[in-house]
């Protein structure tokens, strides 16, 4: 049975859905997608708004109003030459992705969160027809994301995030006294508002109605009945089919409320995906809430409004809107980096376009690996209320790195924002170990790890920090890590084999696909310089489709160029890792093995009560994107090569895993599919939301 796509359901909806996918028989269950989807959308009210140059309307203002932006963003017609150039490079550079077979269909726990067939997919947007640029590009962006996999995004610096799109009216899940939950604005938002909006609020508080008018501080804490007149879990639903990036439910519901994050600079307040969008898809939301210390119900509409980006280049029109925003950069492709002559050779402090969307703190290094997640919205610097922050007690502390000491005597805390600082690799070594070894010698027995919000970075800086907790043990030495794979495709075996034929092509050793990067697991030694080890690749069936990869590979941190402490500073099972679920990459490396491995107890802040929280997703090994790809096939005269991804001729982003992390329980299969249910959900309530010093105590008395 076919299903009819309704003639008024918005375009950029609809084309999110490939039509193989509208087929019931094929895929149980996509009808619930199609209307959560639906209902999440219509109800924000999607508008078509047109003007003689509408790009020249939103030029040089702050704040716009979302139809403006879509205004200037569908003005564009699809150029057939820059359609098929996008989906020219994703579809070649997937081909160094280790997870397209596994994504066709996960194994449980996930198979319900991931089953994507992107080839085809892709094949379908090749040929599909779009009345705008950006219909194509959010046809794009959200058939990656339906991979639910932070790492493999399309991202474009045209559309996403080129405005920020608000409301001031941050979402929080709480848990009531008799275990019942609700959703309510958070008790902090007009604070956060007052702070980061206030050249906007006037907008908001006139747009309240009657007695409500110019009240919009009496909204905070406001129980919320609902949102666009539907239950508020049909949009935190509807939202997380959409939202991209964790394989889990519930920490994808989690992404739609506020929360915090320790950043380089401090404490970051965290707005969720209803009071903030990357892209300008709603113009209004409606509530209808019971205020604080009120019985009756009110309900009012509030305008999203968009703000523009720091990283947006100014126009003036719409040619040169196209002109500064929406065409290759330098950063955007890879280089030759042999090549003296090319303009775009990278140099030690170049900042690319994928950096801006890196979930970590901007840190040019080709020295180190990561293991980092993108997301079409940047890392924001809206500030959690000085209420909220918790003051470091203990020396040490710098950049994503804060230790405490609780008033109990007996537990440290470690916020770690990021496993990557805007320090060098070796003074972020340096703070971890001297704030953990401040804290033990404090008085401090047991130690919690708060990575909320944490998207990863340096792997080595994973390995580090397990293995400077639990001392030297076979779980920490000669690795503290997972063994990982590559993808062997013809492509990649070509570039090691010219490597090989001619050394003189990375005598450095900056090319991914340099034997000298890796390491046997088996004894953490060093590849020899001549080995192929993609050749023979190693032959796999997944989902019924032939694939091939490398053989296993150690990460290689050990030794590390420091000395770490010859005994544990802290007993694994006296360690408590702390979240939303939203802990990922080397984050997701470090969680994993600390309770897998190491006994660590797990924590998630918050989640519905009847979705099993996860304390980590979006594991993958090593990530990377496009431009580093082109940089290594460029670098092995190899772009000429049929197979190689031809420059991105738009301001793109690709990301993909490049490499795949082994379960530790079940060591031939990816941990990616692998669960990781939390062992404590620890319900919030008005008086500890987003409150990290009042939760840290909670974590005490509830695990401890």
């Amino acid at each position: 049975m076919r299903m009819r796509a309704e003639p008024s359901w918005p375009w950029h909806m609809r084309q999110a859905l490939p039509e193989c996918l509208m087929d019931e028989e094929n895929m149980p269950g996509i009808k619930d997608v199609l209307q959560a989807s639906l209902l999440l959308q219509k109800s924000f009210g999607v508008l078509e708004s047109g003007a003689a140059d509408p790009c020249a309307t939103i030029a040089g203002q702050k704040w716009v109003s979302p139809a403006q932006v879509r205004a200037c963003f569908t003005s564009f017609k699809v150029d057939p030459e820059l359609k098929a150039n996008i989906v020219d490079v994703v579809n070649k550079t997937l081909a160094f992705h280790t997870s397209v077979n596994y994504e066709l269909l996960a194994p449980p726990p996930f198979s319900a969160d991931v089953h994507e067939n992107l080839l085809a997919d892709l094949a379908r947007i090749s040929q599909q027809q779009y009345p705008s640029d950006f219909d194509l590009h959010i046809d794009m962006s959200r058939t990656l994301k339906r991979l639910n996999d932070g790492h493999c995004v399309y991202i474009n610096d045209c559309f996403d995030s080129l405005f920020l799109t608000f409301l001031p009216t941050p979402l929080v899940l709480l848990t009531n006294p008799d275990k019942s939950q609700s959703v309510h604005i958070a008790p902090e938002a007009f604070t956060v508002a007052s702070a980061e909006f206030a050249d906007e609020l006037s907008v908001w508080q006139d747009a309240l109605p009657g007695q409500l008018r110019g009240q919009l501080a009496s909204l905070s804490g406001a129980k919320v009945l609902a949102i666009n007149g539907q239950d508020p879990f049909v949009a935190v639903d509807a939202n997380a089919l959409i939202a991209g990036s964790f394989q889990p439910l519930g920490t994808r519901q989690n992404g739609f409320f506020a929360s915090y994050q320790r950043v380089d600079t401090g404490w970051n307040y965290v707005m969720g995906q209803f009071a903030q969008m990357s892209l300008p898809l709603a113009d209004s939301a409606t509530l209808t809430v019971v205020r604080v210390n009120h019985t009756l119900p009110e309900t009012f509409t509030l305008p999203f409004r968009s703000r523009i980006g720091t990283t947006a280049v100014p126009w003036t029109n719409s040619t040169t809107f196209r002109q500064n925003n929406c065409v290759a950069v330098a950063g955007t492709n890879g280089e030759n980096i042999n090549d003296p002559s090319n303009p775009l050779r990278r140099r030690a402090a170049a900042v690319r376009p994928v950096d801006k969307f890196r979930q970590s703190p901007v840190v040019p290094s080709a020295q180190h690996a990561r293991n980092v997640m993108l997301d079409t919205t940047p890392l924001q610097d809206i500030v959690l209320p000085p209420g909220l922050t918790p003051a470091g007690n203990v020396p040490g502390s710098a950049g994503v790195t804060e230790f405490f000491l609780l008033d109990d005597g007996k537990t440290g805390v470690l916020a770690l924002g990021s496993f990557e600082d805007t320090g060098s690799f070796d003074s972020f070594e340096t703070t971890l170990l001297t704030g953990l070894v401040n804290l033990k010698n404090a008085g401090a027995t047991q130690l919690i790890v708060d990575v909320s919000n944490n998207g990863g970075g340096f792997i080595c800086i994973a390995h580090w920090l397990h293995r400077i907790i639990v001392g030297p043990k076979s779980t920490s030495v000669p690795q503290a890590g997972l063994n990982t794979t590559a993808r062997a495709g013809p492509l990649a075996q070509q570039i090691v084999k010219q490597i090989l034929t001619n050394p003189a092509i990375d005598p450095n050793v900056n090319l991914l696909y340099n034997p000298r990067n890796w390491f046997f697991p088996q004894n953490n030694t060093e590849f020899p310089a001549t080995f192929d080890w993609l050749d023979p690749a190693v032959h796999k069936v997944i989902n019924g489709r032939q694939d091939m990869f490398s053989l296993e590979l150690s990460d290689g941190c050990q030794p590390f160029d420091m000395e770490p402490p010859a005994e544990a500073l802290f007993p694994g099972a006296k360690t408590v890792v702390v979240s939303n679920g939203r802990c990922a990459s080397s984050c997701a490396l470090f969680s994993i093995t600390m309770a897998k491995e190491e006994g660590a107890k797990t924590v998630v802040l918050g989640g519905k009560n009847d979705v099993e929280q996860r304390y980590t997703g979006t594991v993958g090994g090593q990530s990377t994107d496009f431009s580093e790809i082109d940089t290594n096939v460029k670098t092995a005269l190899l772009k000429n090569n049929s197979l190689a991804p031809p420059d991105f001729k738009t301001n793109s982003v690709q990301g993909i895993t490049w490499r795949l992390g082994f379960g530790i329980q079940d060591p031939t299969q990816p941990e990616e599919w692998q669960d990781h249910p939390a062992d404590v959900n620890l319900p919030l309530t008005a008086d500890i939301v987003n409150n990290p010093l009042a939760i840290w105590k909670k974590v005490v008395e509830t695990v401890f």
